[in-house]
């Protein structure tokens, strides 16, 4: 018998706030605003990885367009 481990495919919107270092209620707001998708399943909001680092992305090229402008 060959044991797979599965790896988490979606985060809480708590598990992105602590990932980024960020307050629920901020997290709360970046998802409700569109700057982190997400998608409602049942009664929660969950976040694909993927999505933390698109996020993540976007600050950091928007940083570095300011400083070259």
């Amino acid at each position: 018998m060959t044991t797979t481990a599965i790896s988490r495919r979606w985060h809480t919107m708590a598990e992105v706030a602590e990932m980024l270092g960020f307050g629920l209620s901020k997290t709360k707001m970046l998802v409700l605003t569109g700057e982190i998708r997400s998608v409602k399943i049942g009664r929660n909001r969950r976040i694909l990885p993927a999505w933390v680092d698109e996020y993540v992305h976007h600050c950091a090229q928007s940083s570095t367009e300011k400083w070259s402008a």
